[in-house]
């Protein structure tokens, strides 16, 4: 239950830097540079929720969550890779961004209160 808390903190820490990230490049309207920027950033996210995903599937078998189900956890991971790239255009739509980051932070969030 720890590793899970830590990767979840860690997962929120990377949905705040894409967000940030994406609002700054909206801002100068300039891309990310592939190989220099999204790649680093999208494989580490990939790493840790792919990690963060192993870990809560060995709880929710172990019947461990209220509020948590598989579908939540397979959207995560998603929503992840997606903000993960998208972060980096601006021209990424606005809404459809925010709607990724705060379903993600509130499936996140819930969870932590769980392991709480």
């Amino acid at each position: 239950m720890k590793e899970l808390q830590k990767l979840t903190t860690e997962l929120m820490t990377i949905v705040k830097e894409a967000n940030e990230i994406y609002h700054e490049k909206r801002k100068t309207n300039e891309k990310g540079d592939f190989y220099q920027e999204v790649k680093p950033f999208a494989d580490r996210a990939n790493k840790v929720s792919i990690h963060w995903k192993k870990e809560i599937e060995t709880q929710l078998q172990q019947g461990g969550f209220k509020y948590i189900h598989q579908p939540q956890v397979k959207a995560v991971v998603e929503n992840i890779e997606l903000v993960s790239v998208q972060a980096f255009f601006p021209e990424t739509s606005y809404t459809r961004f925010k709607n990724y980051i705060e379903s993600t932070n509130f499936l996140l969030n819930s969870l932590l209160k769980e392991l709480k």
